[in-house]
């Protein structure tokens, strides 16, 4: 018990000690930030703020992006990249869409059920793409950009009453008790000619923010005891000498992270571990970068500089033969590294350090650094760094695969959480907004910042 005891306040200290500082003056950083915030700020649909999934391919809505984009546009009033007037309008004409747009069970024409919406839109008419299913997770990530703009557009205009109105309404609207088909968990999606998905959302994964939301919801929050049965599906484990939770993407480490700020607080699970979900992503994150420096697969170009497996583009699904060794290639795929789970076919992706920064900052930005030197206009372009390359891939120039495309939601967290390693922007401003602080406090999350707000 005393080791524990020990173990835990040196954590303690490890986290207070590792607090990061307000960084502002960066070339590389800089020109980062403001190219990637233009990919919300440009690419989305005026009329409507609809967000496209990827740019410059032609492409449906992704309700997550939305989600990015909103909390995308507050960055870029505080950054001076737009005034805060452009920032309302492009904020009311989203929120307004998603408020008037029909939801219901038919098929075509609706844009959600019950408060949650298609996880793809028609870019247009924002109507349900093809036959994709009512994402839990997606409008859940919609709905922190909701929320984050409802907090930060605090000011006494009619337009910014609007923002804040619009915002509790759509949040109140959500019907988190539909989504439970096996109590306390939530289910993925729901579609009107399947009805529920096949899986519940459980163990370690991006989910973490979807049960803070659900759980702090004023009209229908689920059991508290959901927290509990999600986390006893973790996999703690050692990877590379590191013990941490285990998902091999690292998006799953970083989303929840990208609204709030772990540093501090702790759940019962972890509290027992002895650190708190943002070491945890350290850890993760650098496992990923111990895993690229052995490069056991042997991969070209893997270092302990050019590294990061999450889910992205790929070259697409082949089979080469390179060197006398049979390569499978992937396209869109969930790239990833972990104790119980390796999905690595060379491909690697700018997003996982990019948003990865405030867990290890150095290594983070130093790898950024070296991808942009190494592979210059071929993977760094008018919106930073395209979504993901593939060095091992055969090619006429030697250089290997490199994607043409963006994704939205790969472009937002490399912007958020870079933000928050400047200046803690989001965090701050997420810590003031009283459902996710609610939902915290259902989870069980206690100290640090929470102190006090009860």
């Amino acid at each position: 018990m005393k080791k524990k005891l020990a173990f835990f306040f040196v954590a303690l200290l490890f986290v207070s000690a590792n607090a990061q500082p307000k960084v502002q003056g960066n070339a590389f950083l800089d020109s980062l930030e403001h190219r990637t915030f233009n990919f919300f700020w440009e690419t989305t649909n005026p009329d409507n703020g609809l967000t496209p999934d990827r740019f410059p391919t032609k492409s449906f809505s992704s309700i997550a992006a939305v989600g990015f984009a909103l909390t995308a546009y507050p960055i870029g009033v505080e950054r001076g990249y737009i005034t805060r007037e452009q920032a309302i309008e492009r904020v009311l004409t989203t929120l307004r869409f998603f408020w008037t747009a029909k939801m219901g069970t038919d098929k075509t024409g609706t844009t959600g059920y019950k408060g949650f919406y298609y996880h793809f839109l028609n870019m247009n008419s924002g109507a349900r793409f093809s036959d994709v299913e009512v994402s839990t997770i997606d409008s859940a990530l919609l709905m922190y950009g909701v929320l984050f703009c409802q907090t930060y557009f605090d000011r006494n205009t009619s337009e910014e009453k609007e923002i804040r109105s619009l915002a509790d309404s759509l949040y109140r609207r959500m019907d988190w008790h539909s989504m439970q088909r096996d109590k306390p968990l939530v289910n993925m999606g729901w579609t009107p000619e399947e009805g529920f998905a096949k899986l519940n959302w459980e163990g370690m994964n991006e989910a973490a923010f979807l049960y803070i939301l659900a759980l702090g919801s004023p009209t229908f929050p689920i059991e508290s005891e959901a927290w509990t049965a999600w986390t006893k599906t973790y996999i703690w484990a050692k990877y590379y000498e590191m013990e941490f939770v285990s998902f091999g993407p690292l998006f799953g480490h970083q989303f929840s992270h990208c609204w709030i700020d772990f540093r501090g607080i702790y759940d019962d699970y972890m509290r027992k571990k002895g650190i708190d979900y943002f070491e945890n992503s350290r850890r993760a994150t650098l496992s990923q970068r111990e895993y690229a420096i052995e490069n056991p697969l042997h991969y070209k170009d893997y270092s302990d500089s050019i590294w990061g497996f999450t889910a992205s583009d790929g070259p697409g699904d082949t089979t080469v033969i390179i060197d006398g060794i049979k390569r499978r290639f992937q396209g869109y795929t969930a790239h990833g590294v972990s104790f119980d789970w390796v999905n690595d076919d060379g491909t690697i992706t700018p997003e996982a350090p990019g948003g990865s920064i405030p867990f290890a900052p150095d290594v983070c930005i130093a790898s950024l650094k070296a991808m942009r030197e190494k592979y210059g206009d071929h993977v760094w372009r008018k919106y930073g760094f395209v979504d993901a390359f593939n060095p091992t891939f055969p090619s006429s120039d030697g250089f290997g695969w490199f994607d043409h495309d963006y994704l939205g939601i790969d472009q937002g967290p490399i912007l958020l959480m870079l933000e928050n390693y400047r200046s803690g922007f989001i965090w701050d401003v997420m810590k003031k907004n009283p459902y996710i602080v609610k939902g915290l406090f259902r989870a069980g999350f206690s100290g640090g910042w929470l102190v006090g707000k009860q």
